[in-house]
Protein backbone atom coordinates (compact mmCIF):
# COMPACT_ATOMS: atom_id res chain seq x y z
CA UNK A 1 0.00 0.00 0.00
CA UNK A 2 1.37 3.33 -0.80
CA UNK A 3 2.46 5.22 1.88
CA UNK A 4 0.72 8.49 2.65
CA UNK A 5 2.41 11.93 3.61
CA UNK A 6 1.57 11.53 7.58
CA UNK A 7 3.19 7.74 6.81
CA UNK A 8 6.71 8.58 5.37
CA UNK A 9 8.50 12.19 4.89
CA UNK A 10 11.54 12.20 2.15
CA UNK A 11 14.20 14.22 2.76
CA UNK A 12 13.76 17.39 1.17
CA UNK A 13 17.14 18.84 0.51
CA UNK A 14 19.66 20.10 2.89
CA UNK A 15 17.36 21.44 5.70
CA UNK A 16 15.01 19.20 7.33
CA UNK A 17 12.10 18.47 6.80
CA UNK A 18 8.56 20.05 8.07
CA UNK A 19 5.29 19.41 7.66
CA UNK A 20 3.46 16.99 5.04
CA UNK A 21 6.14 15.98 2.10
CA UNK A 22 5.66 14.00 -1.73
CA UNK A 23 4.26 10.86 -1.57
CA UNK A 24 6.75 8.20 -1.15
CA UNK A 25 6.76 4.93 -2.98
CA UNK A 26 3.37 5.78 -4.92
CA UNK A 27 5.26 5.83 -8.85
CA UNK A 28 6.00 2.53 -10.54
CA UNK A 29 8.13 2.07 -14.08
CA UNK A 30 4.67 2.60 -15.69
CA UNK A 31 3.42 5.24 -13.70
CA UNK A 32 6.36 7.70 -14.23
CA UNK A 33 6.60 6.54 -18.20
CA UNK A 34 3.03 7.57 -18.47
CA UNK A 35 4.02 10.74 -17.36
CA UNK A 36 6.50 11.72 -19.90
CA UNK A 37 5.58 10.02 -22.69
CA UNK A 38 2.06 11.95 -21.91
CA UNK A 39 3.79 15.04 -22.06
CA UNK A 40 5.26 14.35 -25.96
CA UNK A 41 1.51 14.29 -26.42
CA UNK A 42 2.36 11.43 -29.49
CA UNK A 43 -1.17 11.78 -30.94
CA UNK A 44 -0.86 15.24 -31.58
CA UNK A 45 2.62 15.06 -32.99
CA UNK A 46 1.94 12.85 -34.98
CA UNK A 47 -1.55 14.36 -36.72
CA UNK A 48 -0.13 18.18 -36.23
CA UNK A 49 3.03 17.72 -37.20
CA UNK A 50 4.79 14.47 -39.10
CA UNK A 51 2.75 16.05 -41.99
CA UNK A 52 5.62 18.84 -42.23
CA UNK A 53 8.12 16.28 -41.55
CA UNK A 54 7.16 14.08 -44.43
CA UNK A 55 6.51 17.18 -46.77
CA UNK A 56 10.04 18.85 -46.46
CA UNK A 57 12.24 15.23 -46.23
CA UNK A 58 10.00 12.66 -48.44
CA UNK A 59 9.43 9.21 -47.66
CA UNK A 60 12.57 8.53 -45.61
CA UNK A 61 10.75 10.60 -42.87
CA UNK A 62 10.91 7.65 -40.49
CA UNK A 63 14.39 7.34 -39.98
CA UNK A 64 14.39 10.93 -38.85
CA UNK A 65 12.66 9.73 -35.56
CA UNK A 66 14.82 6.67 -35.60
CA UNK A 67 18.09 8.63 -35.07
CA UNK A 68 16.66 11.10 -32.81
CA UNK A 69 15.57 8.29 -30.66
CA UNK A 70 18.84 6.23 -30.76
CA UNK A 71 20.45 10.18 -30.40
CA UNK A 72 18.47 10.29 -26.72
CA UNK A 73 19.00 6.67 -25.37
CA UNK A 74 22.74 7.21 -26.00
CA UNK A 75 22.10 10.33 -23.64
CA UNK A 76 19.98 8.31 -21.25
CA UNK A 77 22.94 6.08 -20.53
CA UNK A 78 25.08 8.53 -18.84
CA UNK A 79 21.22 10.35 -17.58
CA UNK A 80 20.06 7.02 -16.09
CA UNK A 81 24.16 6.10 -14.42
CA UNK A 82 24.18 9.23 -12.98
CA UNK A 83 20.60 9.09 -11.21
CA UNK A 84 22.10 5.88 -9.17
CA UNK A 85 24.34 8.43 -7.49
CA UNK A 86 22.45 11.58 -7.30
CA UNK A 87 19.20 11.38 -5.29
CA UNK A 88 19.08 15.35 -5.06
CA UNK A 89 14.97 16.77 -6.10
CA UNK A 90 16.10 19.30 -8.02
CA UNK A 91 16.75 16.39 -11.23
CA UNK A 92 18.31 18.42 -14.42
CA UNK A 93 19.86 21.28 -12.19
CA UNK A 94 21.19 18.88 -9.71
CA UNK A 95 22.72 16.56 -12.27
CA UNK A 96 24.56 20.17 -13.46
CA UNK A 97 25.51 21.52 -10.73
CA UNK A 98 27.78 18.02 -9.92
CA UNK A 99 29.16 18.31 -12.60
CA UNK A 100 29.69 21.42 -13.93
CA UNK A 101 29.39 23.06 -10.38
CA UNK A 102 26.81 25.61 -8.22
CA UNK A 103 26.55 28.61 -10.72
CA UNK A 104 25.72 26.93 -13.81
CA UNK A 105 23.60 24.69 -11.93
CA UNK A 106 21.81 27.43 -10.54
CA UNK A 107 21.71 28.80 -14.34
CA UNK A 108 20.15 25.82 -15.61
CA UNK A 109 17.49 25.56 -12.53
CA UNK A 110 16.14 29.47 -14.04
CA UNK A 111 16.22 27.58 -17.70
CA UNK A 112 14.27 24.70 -16.73
CA UNK A 113 12.06 26.61 -14.74
CA UNK A 114 11.17 28.83 -17.82
CA UNK A 115 11.83 26.00 -20.21
CA UNK A 116 8.95 23.63 -18.51
CA UNK A 117 6.92 26.69 -18.12
CA UNK A 118 7.00 27.59 -22.13
CA UNK A 119 6.34 24.05 -23.11
CA UNK A 120 3.04 24.24 -20.90
CA UNK A 121 1.83 27.53 -20.97
CA UNK A 122 2.32 27.99 -24.83
CA UNK A 123 -0.14 24.69 -25.07
CA UNK A 124 -3.46 26.07 -23.75
CA UNK A 125 -3.24 28.48 -27.46
CA UNK A 126 -3.44 24.66 -28.93
CA UNK A 127 -5.68 23.89 -26.45
CA UNK A 128 -7.90 26.33 -27.32
CA UNK A 129 -7.79 25.71 -31.28
CA UNK A 130 -7.66 22.25 -30.73
CA UNK A 131 -11.42 22.31 -29.34
CA UNK A 132 -12.53 24.66 -31.85
CA UNK A 133 -11.36 22.70 -35.12
CA UNK A 134 -13.16 19.19 -32.89
CA UNK A 135 -16.34 21.31 -32.24
CA UNK A 136 -16.25 22.48 -35.73
CA UNK A 137 -15.68 19.23 -37.64
CA UNK A 138 -17.95 17.20 -35.76
CA UNK A 139 -20.52 19.91 -34.79
CA UNK A 140 -20.60 23.07 -37.35
CA UNK A 141 -20.38 25.18 -34.07
CA UNK A 142 -17.58 28.27 -33.10
CA UNK A 143 -16.92 29.15 -30.16
CA UNK A 144 -14.30 31.74 -28.78
CA UNK A 145 -10.53 30.09 -27.59
CA UNK A 146 -9.98 31.89 -24.50
CA UNK A 147 -13.07 30.34 -22.72
CA UNK A 148 -11.82 26.99 -23.79
CA UNK A 149 -7.60 27.48 -22.92
CA UNK A 150 -9.11 29.28 -19.12
CA UNK A 151 -11.32 26.01 -18.60
CA UNK A 152 -8.52 24.06 -19.34
CA UNK A 153 -6.46 26.27 -16.74
CA UNK A 154 -8.60 24.73 -14.22
CA UNK A 155 -8.74 21.30 -15.18
CA UNK A 156 -5.09 20.98 -15.54
CA UNK A 157 -4.62 22.70 -11.79
CA UNK A 158 -7.16 20.74 -10.31
CA UNK A 159 -5.04 17.17 -11.49
CA UNK A 160 -2.22 18.87 -10.39
CA UNK A 161 -3.69 19.43 -6.89
CA UNK A 162 -4.92 15.93 -6.75
CA UNK A 163 -2.54 13.13 -5.49
CA UNK A 164 0.24 11.84 -7.94
CA UNK A 165 -1.20 8.41 -8.71
CA UNK A 166 -4.57 9.94 -9.25
CA UNK A 167 -2.58 12.01 -12.27
CA UNK A 168 -0.76 8.61 -13.16
CA UNK A 169 -3.99 6.75 -13.50
CA UNK A 170 -6.00 9.11 -15.64
CA UNK A 171 -2.83 9.81 -17.78
CA UNK A 172 -2.72 6.40 -18.48
CA UNK A 173 -6.12 5.83 -19.64
CA UNK A 174 -5.47 8.89 -21.44
CA UNK A 175 -2.32 7.58 -23.33
CA UNK A 176 -4.04 4.30 -24.20
CA UNK A 177 -6.78 6.16 -25.69
CA UNK A 178 -4.39 8.53 -28.08
CA UNK A 179 -1.97 5.75 -28.90
CA UNK A 180 -4.75 3.33 -29.47
CA UNK A 181 -6.74 4.97 -32.11
CA UNK A 182 -2.62 5.28 -34.28
CA UNK A 183 -2.61 1.64 -33.36
CA UNK A 184 -5.81 1.28 -34.80
CA UNK A 185 -5.50 3.35 -38.06
CA UNK A 186 -1.59 0.92 -38.40
CA UNK A 187 -4.06 -2.10 -38.39
CA UNK A 188 -6.48 -0.96 -41.04
CA UNK A 189 -3.82 0.41 -43.43
CA UNK A 190 -1.66 -3.10 -42.44
CA UNK A 191 -4.99 -5.24 -43.49
CA UNK A 192 -5.72 -3.31 -46.16
CA UNK A 193 -1.97 -3.55 -47.52
CA UNK A 194 -1.99 0.40 -47.69
CA UNK A 195 -2.35 2.35 -50.83
CA UNK A 196 -0.16 0.25 -53.51
CA UNK A 197 1.39 -2.59 -51.08
CA UNK A 198 3.43 -2.27 -48.48
CA UNK A 199 7.06 -1.17 -49.03
CA UNK A 200 10.20 -0.25 -47.01
CA UNK A 201 11.37 1.80 -49.32
CA UNK A 202 11.28 4.97 -46.76
CA UNK A 203 14.20 3.13 -45.23
CA UNK A 204 16.36 2.73 -48.33
CA UNK A 205 19.42 5.44 -48.12
CA UNK A 206 18.99 7.43 -51.02
CA UNK A 207 15.65 8.18 -49.65
CA UNK A 208 16.88 9.18 -46.13
CA UNK A 209 19.71 11.26 -47.40
CA UNK A 210 18.13 13.88 -49.35
CA UNK A 211 18.30 17.66 -48.96
CA UNK A 212 15.15 18.10 -46.37
CA UNK A 213 17.00 15.76 -43.83
CA UNK A 214 17.86 17.94 -41.74
CA UNK A 215 14.12 19.89 -41.36
CA UNK A 216 13.06 16.18 -40.63
CA UNK A 217 15.75 15.63 -37.64
CA UNK A 218 14.85 19.04 -36.17
CA UNK A 219 11.23 18.21 -35.92
CA UNK A 220 11.90 14.38 -34.96
CA UNK A 221 14.15 15.81 -31.45
CA UNK A 222 11.31 18.68 -30.68
CA UNK A 223 9.12 15.28 -30.83
CA UNK A 224 11.08 13.73 -27.63
CA UNK A 225 10.65 17.19 -25.44
CA UNK A 226 9.71 15.59 -21.71
CA UNK A 227 10.93 12.33 -22.41
CA UNK A 228 14.12 13.16 -19.28
CA UNK A 229 11.67 14.43 -16.99
CA UNK A 230 11.20 10.78 -15.47
CA UNK A 231 14.42 12.01 -12.97
CA UNK A 232 11.71 14.22 -11.06
CA UNK A 233 9.70 12.20 -9.89
CA UNK A 234 12.16 10.02 -7.90
CA UNK A 235 11.16 11.27 -4.51
CA UNK A 236 7.47 9.52 -4.91
CA UNK A 237 8.90 6.67 -6.95
CA UNK A 238 9.20 3.06 -5.68
CA UNK A 239 12.87 1.64 -6.00
CA UNK A 240 13.63 4.95 -7.22
CA UNK A 241 16.67 3.09 -8.16
CA UNK A 242 15.75 1.13 -10.79
CA UNK A 243 12.30 2.46 -11.67
CA UNK A 244 13.93 6.21 -13.17
CA UNK A 245 16.50 4.51 -15.35
CA UNK A 246 13.02 1.75 -16.54
CA UNK A 247 10.62 4.38 -17.39
CA UNK A 248 14.04 6.42 -18.63
CA UNK A 249 14.44 3.70 -21.20
CA UNK A 250 10.95 2.51 -21.46
CA UNK A 251 9.54 6.29 -22.99
CA UNK A 252 12.32 6.86 -25.18
CA UNK A 253 12.28 3.15 -26.76
CA UNK A 254 8.38 3.61 -27.16
CA UNK A 255 8.85 7.07 -28.38
CA UNK A 256 11.42 6.44 -31.05
CA UNK A 257 9.66 2.96 -32.27
CA UNK A 258 5.91 4.69 -31.73
CA UNK A 259 6.72 7.67 -34.40
CA UNK A 260 9.05 5.81 -37.16
CA UNK A 261 6.48 3.32 -37.21
CA UNK A 262 3.40 5.42 -37.21
CA UNK A 263 4.86 7.73 -39.87
CA UNK A 264 5.56 4.94 -41.94
CA UNK A 265 2.37 3.46 -41.86
CA UNK A 266 0.85 6.86 -43.15
CA UNK A 267 3.01 6.88 -45.74
CA UNK A 268 2.07 3.63 -47.05
CA UNK A 269 -2.00 4.95 -46.50
CA UNK A 270 -0.96 7.31 -49.24
CA UNK A 271 1.46 5.33 -51.52
CA UNK A 272 5.26 6.43 -52.22
CA UNK A 273 4.61 8.64 -54.63
CA UNK A 274 1.86 10.38 -53.45
CA UNK A 275 2.18 10.68 -49.88
CA UNK A 276 4.56 13.91 -50.37
CA UNK A 277 2.37 16.02 -52.48
CA UNK A 278 -0.56 15.03 -50.09
CA UNK A 279 0.90 16.15 -46.66
CA UNK A 280 1.69 19.24 -48.61
CA UNK A 281 -2.07 20.21 -50.09
CA UNK A 282 -3.40 19.63 -46.59
CA UNK A 283 -0.91 18.63 -44.06
CA UNK A 284 -3.72 19.26 -40.62
CA UNK A 285 -5.73 16.26 -42.77
CA UNK A 286 -3.30 13.77 -43.83
CA UNK A 287 -3.91 11.87 -40.60
CA UNK A 288 -7.74 12.32 -40.81
CA UNK A 289 -7.57 11.01 -44.23
CA UNK A 290 -5.94 8.07 -43.89
CA UNK A 291 -8.00 6.80 -41.03
CA UNK A 292 -11.37 7.48 -43.26
CA UNK A 293 -10.13 5.26 -45.71
CA UNK A 294 -8.97 2.83 -44.35
CA UNK A 295 -10.82 2.72 -41.17
CA UNK A 296 -13.75 4.96 -41.16
CA UNK A 297 -15.42 8.05 -40.60
CA UNK A 298 -16.63 7.27 -36.95
CA UNK A 299 -12.55 6.85 -36.02
CA UNK A 300 -11.66 10.65 -37.89
CA UNK A 301 -14.29 11.73 -35.70
CA UNK A 302 -12.72 10.31 -32.27
CA UNK A 303 -9.22 11.64 -33.07
CA UNK A 304 -10.27 14.91 -32.96
CA UNK A 305 -11.48 14.24 -29.63
CA UNK A 306 -8.56 12.35 -28.89
CA UNK A 307 -6.49 15.12 -30.08
CA UNK A 308 -7.87 17.67 -27.01
CA UNK A 309 -7.41 14.75 -24.76
CA UNK A 310 -4.07 14.55 -25.80
CA UNK A 311 -3.06 17.84 -25.46
CA UNK A 312 -4.90 18.02 -21.85
CA UNK A 313 -2.33 14.80 -20.91
CA UNK A 314 0.64 16.70 -22.32
CA UNK A 315 -0.69 20.09 -20.28
CA UNK A 316 -1.27 18.24 -17.23
CA UNK A 317 2.36 16.19 -17.00
CA UNK A 318 4.13 19.37 -17.66
CA UNK A 319 2.27 20.80 -14.98
CA UNK A 320 3.32 18.06 -12.19
CA UNK A 321 6.89 18.42 -13.54
CA UNK A 322 7.07 22.35 -12.95
CA UNK A 323 5.43 21.81 -9.77
CA UNK A 324 7.46 20.02 -8.30
CA UNK A 325 11.13 22.00 -9.69
CA UNK A 326 9.28 24.72 -8.04
CA UNK A 327 9.02 22.22 -4.84
CA UNK A 328 12.54 21.98 -4.68
CA UNK A 329 13.83 25.47 -5.38
CA UNK A 330 11.89 26.23 -2.63
CA UNK A 331 13.17 23.50 -0.11
CA UNK A 332 16.83 25.15 -2.02
CA UNK A 333 15.31 28.48 -0.53
CA UNK A 334 16.01 30.13 -3.69
CA UNK A 335 12.20 30.65 -4.20
CA UNK A 336 10.11 32.03 -1.41
CA UNK A 337 9.10 29.18 1.01
CA UNK A 338 5.71 29.73 0.20
CA UNK A 339 6.60 27.65 -2.67
CA UNK A 340 7.25 24.41 -0.93
CA UNK A 341 3.94 23.67 0.71
CA UNK A 342 2.28 20.40 -0.02
CA UNK A 343 -1.06 19.72 0.77
CA UNK A 344 -1.69 17.54 4.16
CA UNK A 345 -4.11 14.74 2.32
CA UNK A 346 -2.90 14.78 -1.71
CA UNK A 347 0.93 15.10 -1.13
CA UNK A 348 0.42 17.33 -3.95
CA UNK A 349 2.99 20.83 -3.99
CA UNK A 350 0.01 22.73 -4.06
CA UNK A 351 1.20 26.45 -4.08
CA UNK A 352 3.54 25.96 -6.83
CA UNK A 353 0.52 24.63 -8.58
CA UNK A 354 -1.44 27.68 -7.73
CA UNK A 355 1.62 29.86 -8.98
CA UNK A 356 2.21 27.90 -12.23
CA UNK A 357 -1.73 28.26 -12.66
CA UNK A 358 -1.83 31.89 -12.11
CA UNK A 359 1.38 32.47 -14.09
CA UNK A 360 -0.63 30.29 -17.09
CA UNK A 361 -3.51 32.96 -17.13
CA UNK A 362 -1.48 35.79 -16.73
CA UNK A 363 0.16 34.78 -19.78
CA UNK A 364 -3.09 33.44 -21.98
CA UNK A 365 -4.91 36.63 -21.09
CA UNK A 366 -1.90 38.58 -21.99
CA UNK A 367 -1.82 36.94 -25.94
CA UNK A 368 -5.60 37.31 -25.80
CA UNK A 369 -5.77 41.39 -24.88
CA UNK A 370 -3.03 41.69 -27.44
CA UNK A 371 -5.14 40.05 -30.07
CA UNK A 372 -2.70 37.30 -30.88
CA UNK A 373 -3.43 34.03 -32.28
CA UNK A 374 -3.44 31.06 -29.53
CA UNK A 375 -1.55 29.11 -32.47
CA UNK A 376 0.61 31.26 -34.29
CA UNK A 377 1.50 33.09 -31.29
CA UNK A 378 0.57 31.87 -28.33
CA UNK A 379 1.75 28.40 -28.88
CA UNK A 380 4.39 28.74 -31.14
CA UNK A 381 5.93 31.68 -29.91
CA UNK A 382 6.47 30.89 -26.33
CA UNK A 383 6.80 27.04 -26.89
CA UNK A 384 9.74 27.69 -29.44
CA UNK A 385 12.09 29.33 -26.46
CA UNK A 386 10.80 26.50 -23.47
CA UNK A 387 12.22 23.51 -26.73
CA UNK A 388 15.25 25.41 -27.10
CA UNK A 389 15.58 25.52 -23.47
CA UNK A 390 14.98 22.18 -22.32
CA UNK A 391 17.59 20.86 -25.43
CA UNK A 392 19.92 23.01 -23.71
CA UNK A 393 19.56 21.74 -20.38
CA UNK A 394 19.94 17.88 -22.13
CA UNK A 395 23.26 19.15 -23.59
CA UNK A 396 24.11 20.46 -20.12
CA UNK A 397 23.30 17.66 -18.64
CA UNK A 398 25.10 15.38 -20.83
CA UNK A 399 28.30 16.71 -19.93
CA UNK A 400 28.00 17.19 -16.66
CA UNK A 401 28.31 13.51 -16.42
CA UNK A 402 31.82 12.76 -17.01
CA UNK A 403 32.92 15.81 -14.56
CA UNK A 404 31.03 14.31 -12.17
CA UNK A 405 32.47 11.04 -12.41
CA UNK A 406 35.89 12.49 -12.37
CA UNK A 407 35.04 13.70 -9.20
CA UNK A 408 34.13 10.83 -6.78
CA UNK A 409 34.88 7.13 -6.58
CA UNK A 410 32.71 5.05 -8.37
CA UNK A 411 32.47 1.21 -10.39
CA UNK A 412 30.87 2.68 -13.36
CA UNK A 413 32.14 1.23 -16.50
CA UNK A 414 34.31 4.24 -19.06
CA UNK A 415 31.10 3.30 -21.96
CA UNK A 416 28.01 5.08 -19.34
CA UNK A 417 30.55 7.65 -17.79
CA UNK A 418 33.07 8.87 -20.53
CA UNK A 419 31.44 7.30 -24.01
CA UNK A 420 28.34 7.47 -24.05
CA UNK A 421 27.72 10.99 -22.34
CA UNK A 422 30.86 12.57 -24.67
CA UNK A 423 28.86 11.37 -28.12
CA UNK A 424 25.60 12.14 -26.99
CA UNK A 425 26.72 15.54 -26.39
CA UNK A 426 28.07 15.76 -29.77
CA UNK A 427 24.73 14.88 -31.10
CA UNK A 428 22.92 16.57 -29.10
CA UNK A 429 24.78 19.52 -29.82
CA UNK A 430 24.01 19.27 -33.57
CA UNK A 431 20.40 18.84 -32.73
CA UNK A 432 20.57 21.77 -31.38
CA UNK A 433 21.69 23.57 -34.61
CA UNK A 434 19.61 21.59 -36.63
CA UNK A 435 16.71 23.07 -34.57
CA UNK A 436 17.68 26.76 -34.34
CA UNK A 437 19.01 26.77 -38.21
CA UNK A 438 15.39 25.16 -39.22
CA UNK A 439 13.49 27.24 -36.35
CA UNK A 440 11.28 28.73 -39.27
CA UNK A 441 9.55 25.60 -39.96
CA UNK A 442 8.29 25.38 -36.47
CA UNK A 443 7.05 29.10 -35.96
CA UNK A 444 6.39 30.41 -39.65
CA UNK A 445 7.84 33.89 -38.23
CA UNK A 446 10.48 36.46 -39.33
CA UNK A 447 14.03 36.00 -39.04
CA UNK A 448 14.07 38.79 -36.56
CA UNK A 449 10.57 36.97 -34.51
CA UNK A 450 12.69 33.96 -34.67
CA UNK A 451 16.27 35.45 -33.53
CA UNK A 452 14.50 36.95 -30.19
CA UNK A 453 13.10 33.28 -29.65
CA UNK A 454 16.47 31.40 -29.59
CA UNK A 455 17.94 34.58 -27.81
CA UNK A 456 15.55 33.51 -25.05
CA UNK A 457 17.11 30.60 -23.94
CA UNK A 458 20.95 31.97 -23.34
CA UNK A 459 19.41 34.74 -22.25
CA UNK A 460 18.18 33.33 -19.34
CA UNK A 461 20.86 31.21 -18.24
CA UNK A 462 22.54 34.32 -18.46
CA UNK A 463 20.40 35.19 -15.61
CA UNK A 464 20.49 32.45 -13.28
CA UNK A 465 24.10 33.13 -13.51
CA UNK A 466 23.77 36.68 -12.11
CA UNK A 467 21.12 34.75 -9.62
CA UNK A 468 24.30 32.65 -8.38
CA UNK A 469 26.45 35.26 -8.16
CA UNK A 470 24.19 37.21 -5.70
CA UNK A 471 22.76 34.10 -3.63
CA UNK A 472 27.36 33.16 -3.50
CA UNK A 473 26.89 37.26 -2.01
CA UNK A 474 23.88 37.61 0.37
CA UNK A 475 22.90 33.66 0.92
CA UNK A 476 26.36 31.84 1.02
CA UNK A 477 24.57 29.14 2.76
CA UNK A 478 22.11 28.80 0.50
CA UNK A 479 24.51 28.62 -2.40
CA UNK A 480 26.67 26.47 -0.34
CA UNK A 481 23.86 23.86 0.01
CA UNK A 482 22.29 24.39 -3.71
CA UNK A 483 21.13 20.67 -4.76
CA UNK A 484 23.21 18.89 -1.88
CA UNK A 485 22.01 15.57 -1.15
CA UNK A 486 19.24 15.00 0.79
CA UNK A 487 20.85 13.53 4.34
CA UNK A 488 18.83 10.71 4.87
CA UNK A 489 18.37 7.18 3.11
CA UNK A 490 16.17 7.38 0.10
CA UNK A 491 13.15 4.84 1.02
CA UNK A 492 13.72 2.07 -1.97
CA UNK A 493 17.86 3.29 -2.79
CA UNK A 494 20.06 0.93 -3.42
CA UNK A 495 22.23 2.74 -5.72
CA UNK A 496 25.88 4.29 -4.69
CA UNK A 497 25.69 7.82 -2.93
CA UNK A 498 27.75 10.77 -4.45
CA UNK A 499 30.65 11.95 -2.25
Amino acid sequence: MPATPAQTQLPTGPGPVAGPTLRAGTLGTADIAFFVVSAAAPLTVMAGVAPFAIALGGIGAPVGYLVAGLTLAVFAVGFTTMSRHVRSAGAFYAFITRGLGRSVGIGAALLAMVGYNGMEIGVYGLLGTATQDTLRALFGIDIPWLPVSLAGLVLIWYGGFRSIDFGAKLLGVLLCAETGILVLLAAGVLLEGGAHGLSAASFAPGNVFVPGTAAVLAFAFAAFTGFESTVIYRREARDPGRTVRRATYIAVAFLGLFYAFTVWIVIQAFGDAGVVAAAGSDPAGLFFSAITTFVGGWAADLMHILIVTSVLASLLAFHNAINRYGLALAEEGVVPQVFGRVHARHGSPYAAGIAQTVLGAVVVLAFWAAGADPYAQLLLWVNTPGMVGLMVLQLLAAIAVPFYFRRITHQEGVLRTVVAPVVASVLLGVAIVLVCTHLDLFTGASSLVNSVLVSVAPAVFVLGLALAWRLRRSKPDVFEDFAAEPAATEAGHTGPVAA
